[in-house]
């Protein structure tokens, strides 16, 4: 007998339920919403510093959001600071000046905030605040590698200025000819020699010293009898000791490169030093200090 079997459908996965498309008004929702986000990441994104700048290495962070605008460096300048008490005091040595800036004002610091940044960075590397305003600005100095530094920091809207000045002595680019050195040995057996460089410390003479070896050598060639002392002189910080070595080191320095790169004849002079036993202004201040750190030449 012929039984009908009832028909095996093939076994199908669960239908996943269709959906349709998004209607108008959920298309706006995620509309507006992606706008927002790419908005909002617009608004976080902070701006690259302009081109040639960068934070300076006594600094080398800054508050979050601040881009740096506009920055100058300046090899010689002049710069006034706060001291502990009295006016300010100008400062003169290489002088970096940057600013800083947010592009929102919303994320724009305090100046609290800003000042006791600054005050925290400067003594936490050695430094001294010397002045400061609680919600302005603040300076003070800092001693690095034996080279003091000056350091302001002012807040104002939505920029904060960062000036900084390492001491140093300035480039002499003019510097007195050949016929100034033999007038001033003439009236006083001696003279100064104006642009001679040395590092802290070092007696290498360094080659921006090149204008006034040549004007030394002029001197010596227009005169063939003449002969020199070239005398070292130092001021008077540090010990005696060094500073009667370094000054002779210094001298005999200036006249090896006289000899080696200017054709001087080796008998015509000869090195010396005395340390800070000649001083021509007092060591109590650095600019005295500053004239006291000189090379001059004696007739022998």
């Amino acid at each position: 007998m012929f039984v009908k079997r009832p028909r095996m459908e093939a076994l199908r996965p669960t239908d996943t339920p269709r959906r349709d498309p998004p209607k108008e008004n959920e298309m706006k929702v995620l509309s507006a919403a992606l706008l927002a986000l790419l908005a909002s990441g617009t608004a976080l994104a902070v701006k690259p510093d302009k081109p040639g700048c960068k934070d300076h290495p006594l600094f080398p962070t800054r508050m979050p959001n601040y881009r740096i605008a506009d920055c100058v460096v300046k090899e010689f300048d002049a710069v006034p600071f706060f001291a502990a008490k009295g006016p300010k005091k100008p400062v003169e040595g290489k002088y970096t000046f940057i600013t800083y800036a947010v592009d929102d004002r919303k994320d724009d610091q305090t100046g609290v905030a800003v000042v006791r940044n600054y005050e925290n960075a400067l003594t936490k590397i050695g430094g001294t605040v010397a002045a400061s305003n609680p919600t302005w600005w603040v300076n003070g100095s800092v001693v690095v590698d034996g080279k003091e530094t000056w350091v302001e920091a002012e807040r104002g809207n939505g920029k904060i200025w960062l000036r900084i000045v390492e001491k140093q002595g300035m480039v002499q680019h003019v510097v007195a000819d050949a016929a100034s050195f033999r007038d001033g040995l003439k009236a006083t057996g001696h003279v100064s020699v104006e642009g001679i460089y040395f590092d802290t410390g070092k007696s290498v003479v360094k080659p921006e010293s090149t204008p006034a070896l040549q004007e030394v050598a002029k001197l010596l060639a227009a005169d063939p009898s003449l002969k020199l002392w070239v005398v070292g002189h130092t001021d008077s910080v540090g010990s005696i000791d060094a500073n009667m070595a370094l000054s002779k080191a210094r001298a005999e320095a200036v006249a090896a490169a006289l000899v080696s790169g200017h054709g001087v004849a080796a008998a015509r002079l000869k090195g010396y030093g005395v340390g800070p036993l000649a001083p021509v202004a007092s060591n109590d201040a650095e600019d005295g200090r500053a004239k006291n750190r000189r090379v001059e030449l004696v007739k022998q």
